[in-house]
């Protein structure tokens, strides 16, 4: 069969010490009781982690097994054996911060045994008060940055920026970061689980123990020239009637822009260069619809559109909403 139609997957609820129960009570999750659930990873192609397809004929079939036996419906090319989907769709609730952390740029993460890891935020929702610590202070050096962390004393070395609703920050490997308590995130990043902590607040993890921390490796990782780095602006402009287009991310690795349709509004062309696509509910429920099929898009939902399908694809809003699209980089 023809891999066309938009794929809606079972989410993998991941529990984290920092996390809470925000994806049951916000967006209607079914998360397992009385843990506490940091990650949703909607999308994902990983050992440790893989997507189920949730209805339709495919149901109960991996990503993986759609990359081995449909690669070239779902990617719009040649699959090479044994590659993976390449980008990891997550939902993030941060009840507490995170560690302060760093994934490894691409020229060290082999030499250091990791992946590297480029990644974005979309801030669905943040409580007042809620930051970011993101790139450095001017005047920190490795040596400077070593003596705090002796110290106990590094978080003074990075940059605190708060957050509301709708903020963005793009993450390339190598920037030095940590979400704080009181976010709800999208985070989509490439297919990469590499994270190097270098402080995480001296509190112990979900056994009780203090959690590794990664030093040298996160040492060898930082970019101490990433100094005061920004919230990416907003801009709109109209692509078709009743729609608008915000650009939130261009890279290599992956684009992403978010979509604001009015109530009745709809548009197609989805995937624009050829590959697949990946369309996220942020506010109000959104239609997919491909043919005779059409699949629900609630907040916090996400669907994945293959290549073979993405220019019979619409995305109709009855009622107004907003959507992030994920798409080949440029």
């Amino acid at each position: 069969m023809k891999l066309a139609s938009p794929l809606v997957f079972h989410p993998l609820p991941k529990e984290r010490v920092w996390g809470g129960r925000r994806l049951e009570t916000h967006w209607g999750k079914a998360l397992p009781p009385g843990v506490s659930i940091g990650e949703s990873w909607e999308i994902c192609d990983r050992p440790e982690g893989q997507s189920v397809v949730a209805e339709g004929p495919l149901a109960g079939t991996s990503l993986r097994q759609l990359m081995e036996h449909h690669g070239p419906d779902l990617m719009g090319r040649p699959v090479a054996t044994g590659e993976r989907f390449p980008w990891l769709v997550k939902i993030l609730d941060c009840r507490d911060d995170l560690s302060l952390q760093v994934h490894p740029p691409a020229d060290k993460a082999a030499a250091l045994g990791g992946e590297p890891k480029t990644e974005m935020w979309y801030f669905a929702e943040a409580d007042p008060g809620a930051g970011i610590y993101v790139g450095f202070e001017p005047g920190i050096t490795p040596e400077a940055f070593t003596r705090r962390l002796d110290a106990g004393s590094v978080a003074e070395c990075f940059r605190r920026l708060p957050t509301r609703p709708g903020d963005v920050m793009f993450l390339p490997s190598g920037r030095a970061h940590a979400l704080g308590a009181g976010n709800l995130v999208f985070e989509i990043q490439q297919n990469s689980d590499t994270t190097y902590r270098v402080f995480d607040w001296n509190r112990t993890g979900l056994d009780g123990r203090p959690r590794e921390l990664h030093r040298q490796p996160a040492l060898e990782s930082i970019d101490f020239s990433d100094t005061q780095p920004e919230r990416v602006p907003e801009f709109w402009s109209n692509l078709a009637p009743g729609v608008a287009v915000r650009p939130l991310v261009r890279h290599r690795l992956f684009s992403v822009d978010l979509l604001r349709l009015q109530a009745g509004a709809s548009i197609g062309a989805l995937a624009g260069a050829g590959g697949p696509c990946v369309l996220g509910g942020v506010s109000g429920t959104s239609l997919v619809r491909a043919g005779a099929q059409e699949s629900r898009l609630p907040p916090g939902g996400f669907l994945l559109v293959p290549a073979a399908g993405a220019a019979g694809v619409r995305l109709h809003s009855p009622g107004a909403s907003q959507i992030l699209r994920v798409t080949q980089g440029p």
